[in-house]
């Protein structure tokens, strides 16, 4: 795994060790940021569920003026520190520790982010309940564009009842990325 491009442009990144992450592969890492390129320059970026923050550090690396890590998992965030510092991006960054809920709920009252990226792990309803804590949140507004990386199974007919709208859907075979927005 490495940064596609930028600033930090083909530096290996670290991965988190065992079964507990599924990092997101090059290929649609990079086709994920070819769609989403016109969003990153100067950009407020949060990656959920950062894993080894490769997603972050993407953005970071492309312009992002700064780029907030949430996760939970020890040993991730030892990974995220290290790739942080290895690519030379951590004065711009924010690394929390938490459960990712949690910390969106405490996140309220601060500045909107500009995209938003969650990759929770599959099948567990976590998307739907970041979903819902950033419903009435101030970290996510009408323009903020928020990403979830889910199985291809993933049930999002819920996204309308909560108050958003789905912009555009990428399927990557099991996987896809779902990108929505808040509601008018």
């Amino acid at each position: 795994m490495r940064v596609i491009a930028g600033t930090a442009r083909s530096l290996p990144l670290k991965t988190v060790r065992g079964s507990g992450t599924r990092p997101t592969t090059d290929r649609i890492k990079e086709t994920l940021f070819n769609m989403i390129s016109p969003h990153i320059p100067g950009c407020r970026f949060l990656d959920l569920f950062s894993g080894s923050g490769a997603i972050g550090i993407e953005a970071l690396s492309r312009g992002a003026a700064c780029a907030a890590f949430v996760e939970q998992d020890r040993n991730a965030l030892q990974v995220i520190r290290q790739n942080l510092n290895f690519t030379h991006l951590t004065q711009n960054a924010r690394v929390i520790a938490g459960d990712v809920v949690r910390i969106v709920t405490s996140m309220n009252g601060e500045k909107s982010f500009g995209v938003i990226f969650m990759d929770p792990p599959y099948d567990n309803g976590l998307e739907r309940k970041v979903l819902e804590a950033l419903r009435e949140n101030s970290i996510a507004d009408r323009d903020t564009l928020i990403i979830i990386e889910a199985s291809a199974e993933t049930d999002f007919s819920y996204l309308d009842e909560l108050g958003y709208t789905l912009v555009k859907e990428k399927q990557y075979g099991s996987n896809r990325h779902m990108f929505v927005k808040k509601k008018d």
